[in-house]
């Protein structure tokens, strides 16, 4: 099995760090706050006891969803299949099904074309396109690879 990582832009990283250090200040926060707090004394405890055991769970699942995105994005080819993974999100694509991999030079973009018509946009690093293609198209030889070029609008197919 062929893993590729998933590449995020420089935004995309510092946005996802941001929320993950939002998380654990929120529970920092929650934390001031319940011991700060009487829960004991309020007329009615179990609206304090709810508002604290949302705040400590809406950010313990954002930091799980959030660190799994940079700890388990990646392509995988295992032979017959391509599995797709962004997070807890996890795709599967039949080898089979696969008509082209096209090669954009000028987006600098890897698209896997279906023969349903569907397609999805292969996010990488730029120098493990050549490895991706390798892999996919020893997994299945009937794969059609073809290039767009920079210079000229006329598609280069191998």
């Amino acid at each position: 099995m062929k893993i590729f990582k998933y590449k995020f832009s420089k935004l995309t990283k510092s946005l996802i760090y941001a929320g993950i250090a939002l998380c654990v200040v929120g529970f920092g926060v929650n934390i001031y706050s319940l011991i700060v707090s009487d829960i004991a004394s309020a007329a009615n405890p179990f609206y304090p006891i709810l508002q604290h055991a949302l705040m400590f769970l809406v950010p313990a699942f954002l930091l799980v969803l959030l660190i799994s995105l940079l700890i388990s994005s990646y392509y995988s080819i295992d032979g017959k299949t391509l599995k797709s993974s962004f997070g807890i999100i996890k795709s599967k694509y039949d080898i089979g099904t696969i008509e082209t991999v096209t090669l954009d030079r000028t987006t600098d973009k890897l698209t896997v074309s279906f023969n349903n018509g569907s397609f999805i946009v292969i996010v990488v690093k730029e120098e493990w396109y050549d490895d991706f293609i390798d892999a996919i198209c020893k997994a299945n030889d009937k794969i059609e690879y073809s290039i767009k070029s920079k210079e000229n609008n006329i598609d280069e197919k191998k």
